[in-house]
């Protein structure tokens, strides 16, 4: 145990004075606002550490940690085990809303009645069948209808997390916001809600205006801003901060702190998107030959990927430059079942895979168990990736492989397979993902003859990725390109294309690679009204202008 006023951050992090402030706060609500790159879940981390190492979150309560999806909780989890140990990291659960939702269903189902009672072995599905089936959509607010009917709930609840962490606030919902306020408003338990309004892009989908004054007026949580930009090198911060200024002026920072000549920012002007594509591919594979792995590159685009990267896909084809598109499988790639499956057929078939080992000896090996248990259980596992070694016929096929991969499956056995996720214990999710992670595979097969190079253009290590700005979020690379500066991209209203945009440059660490285009023809499946003329983006692009003078 550490006397607080001892604590400094692990790993002797440097934190900057608001960010260490939040980190040791006891008693109060924060709303924390951090622009991209300001540390935002390294400081929850190093809040989690200080909260648990001097036992300001005391034994047995817990810390609960709400993210929006699924890898950035996994992230935030894994960053508190590095911090503060196993011991102490296991009193943190980091999970999404839905998942939170689910878990507060599982213990607490009988509550429901009527057309929504549950049976005990409910699914997840498409419909709802009463009683047997509710939909993804249904979480949320049939946990809400259990805080709100159940004092028990309510007081388990309270009585379980002494701190709640919410990542991404900027993104909640209203029904998501209703879940935190019948679990935890007038509880006195601090709440620290950490965002950027800058990258509020998920309006569509019912993100709540103004969350963080709300949740101030609400909580009585007192605000707090991060400014420190520690990820991008100095021109692309003043980039950055020009449209702070325009944004949030007082969250701007002063010029004095962002000197330096470090940092690239380049406009790619085409005539049409077939010059386009061939000057975005001359610029990666010269990144490429000088050092830059192609998976710190990454080409975003403001909407439909598939149509406005099928032009530079086919020209990477071509030039064999490894791409990846995002959009189909950022979200198949981050499930653990998929990670599983993977990493089995990389060690099975490659040589010296030590990453995909270790991940995969740490989910085949039962934690918690004494070293004569551990023991056993890794040596029948050497034995049986020996034995599939030993047992490979030549050539391998992808139906091999996927043969090899179901004997896998098969021998790990439901139990730890359902252990993986909690969105694995219901209904039929898990054998989709698996049956997603075979067809995917087999595709990837078809492009990349070698078996080893298909299987790793599944994980996120290899390839340029292709994405939507949004699916970005939260992310960073090397060098982003911006496909499509114009104003046929950037169309909605202003403000919510402004953040759309900021969120945009603000992926880049070193360079950034705007484009625009005088003309992009139709792409083949485009259904809906096209415009092949396109007119650059003015306000955008003037603040790059300003920036380069």
């Amino acid at each position: 145990m550490i006397i607080p006023d001892r604590w400094h951050p692990a790993d002797n992090l440097q934190l900057e004075p608001n960010a260490l402030i939040a980190a040791k706060e006891i008693n109060r609500c924060l709303a924390l606002t951090a622009g991209p790159g300001a540390g935002k879940t390294e400081m929850l981390a190093q809040r989690a550490d200080f909260l648990l190492r001097t036992g300001s979150c005391r034994y047995p309560q817990r810390i609960l940690a709400i993210a929006f999806k699924v890898d950035a909780a996994s992230n935030l989890k894994d960053r508190v085990r590095r911090r503060c140990g196993p011991e102490l990291s296991v009193r943190l659960d980091s999970h999404t809303f839905h998942a939170f939702a689910k878990r507060l269903i599982d213990l607490f189902r009988p509550v429901l009645t009527g057309t929504d009672g549950l049976d005990s072995d409910y699914s997840i599905g498409t419909n709802r069948v009463e009683k047997q089936q509710i939909r993804f959509d249904d979480l949320v607010p049939l946990a809400i209808q259990i805080l709100k009917k159940s004092e028990v709930a309510r007081n388990a609840v309270r009585q379980t997390y002494g701190y709640v962490f919410l990542d991404e606030f900027q993104d909640c919902t209203n029904l998501q916001y209703q879940l935190i306020k019948e679990a935890f408003h007038g509880s006195g338990i601090p709440i620290t809600a950490v965002g950027d309004t800058k990258q509020r892009i998920m309006g569509w989908a019912g993100a709540l205006e103004g969350i963080f004054q709300k949740f101030a007026d609400d909580f009585g949580a007192t605000s707090l801003n991060l400014y420190q930009n520690f990820r991008a090198k100095p021109i692309l911060r003043r980039l950055q901060n020009s449209m702070i200024k325009i944004m949030d002026p007082s969250a701007a920072s002063p010029e004095s702190d962002l000197v330096g000549h470090g940092g690239i920012i380049e406009v790619i002007q085409s005539t049409n998107c077939q010059e386009e594509a061939k000057t975005i591919a001359d610029r990666i594979d010269n990144l490429i030959s000088n050092g830059m792995f192609a998976s710190e590159i990454a080409v975003l685009v403001s909407r439909q990927p598939d149509l406005y990267t099928q032009m530079l896909t086919s020209v990477f084809q071509l030039r064999k430059i490894p791409f990846r598109h995002e959009q189909s499988m950022q979200d198949l790639s981050s499930e653990p079942v998929a990670q599983l499956i993977v990493d089995f057929l990389c060690v099975v078939i490659g040589q010296g895979e030590a990453d995909a080992y270790g991940r995969l000896m740490n989910l085949l090996i039962s934690t918690g168990i004494d070293e004569d248990l551990a023991y056993i259980e890794r040596a029948r596992w050497h034995r049986f990736i020996d034995n599939t070694r030993n047992n490979l016929t030549k050539p391998l096929t992808i139906k091999a492989l996927l043969n090899l991969s179901r004997q896998f499956i098969s021998m790990v056995g439901k139990e730890v397979l359902t252990g993986l996720s909690v969105d694995y214990q219901q209904g039929a999710r898990m054998d989709e993902i698996i049956n997603q992670t075979y067809h995917k595979l087999t595709e990837l097969s078809e492009r990349n003859p070698d078996p080893l190079t298909a299987l790793k253009h599944f994980s996120d290590k290899n390839g340029v990725r292709i994405m939507t700005v949004h699916k970005s979020k939260g992310l960073e690379f090397d060098c982003v390109i911006l496909l499509g500066v114009e104003q046929e991209m950037f169309w909605g209203k202003i403000d919510e294309e402004r953040s759309a945009f900021f969120v945009g440059i603000s992926r880049a660490k070193e360079i950034l690679i705007l484009t625009n285009s005088n003309s992009r023809q139709q792409p083949c499946g485009s259904t809906g009204r096209w415009k092949q003329e396109r007119t650059i983006h003015n306000e955008f692009l003037g603040y790059v202008k300003n920036i380069l003078k």
